[in-house]
């Protein structure tokens, strides 16, 4: 899915990891052990995202860093299929009334599986996600 780059640094002082995404602006958030860190990571990158998108910004495309404070989390589940879903929409140079067309249900009903706050597709229109979009989604 989607991933984007945090840095990961021990204060210290505060004895806590202190999180920040380079990509996002005023995205950060900490923990006191490095596994909560990360967990509040993924919180805070899912909460961000959701707000960008429904403030209707551009969603910032992550960037690819590396070294050894740099951790990549991946948002919470539905927020990562919808802006999947949205990036391979526009990669294809699709609207959402083509994909709705080509899945069979309302342009509405597209809208809402796009939207990161709103998503919740069942597994048959997951199904058709994946005929569309040449990709397999669903490990069983």
């Amino acid at each position: 899915m989607i991933t984007y780059p945090a840095l990961f640094k021990y204060d210290e002082e505060e004895k806590v990891y202190n999180v920040r995404f380079p990509d996002l602006p005023g995205c950060f958030t900490y923990g006191e052990t490095f596994d909560e860190a990360k967990a509040m990571a993924k919180e805070a990158l899912t909460g961000y995202l959701q707000s960008v998108d429904a403030r209707k910004m551009r969603l910032p495309d992550p960037s690819k860093l590396e070294g050894e404070e740099v951790v990549y989390v991946e948002p919470e589940t539905p927020v990562a299929f919808a802006i999947w879903l949205r990036k391979q929409r526009e990669a294809l140079g699709l609207s959402q009334s083509d994909v709705a067309k080509k899945l069979g249900i309302k342009y509405q009903t597209y809208q809402r599986i796009e939207s990161p706050s709103k998503t919740n597709p069942t597994l048959k229109t997951i199904m058709r996600v994946e005929k569309v979009f040449n990709q397999k989604l669903v490990k069983v």
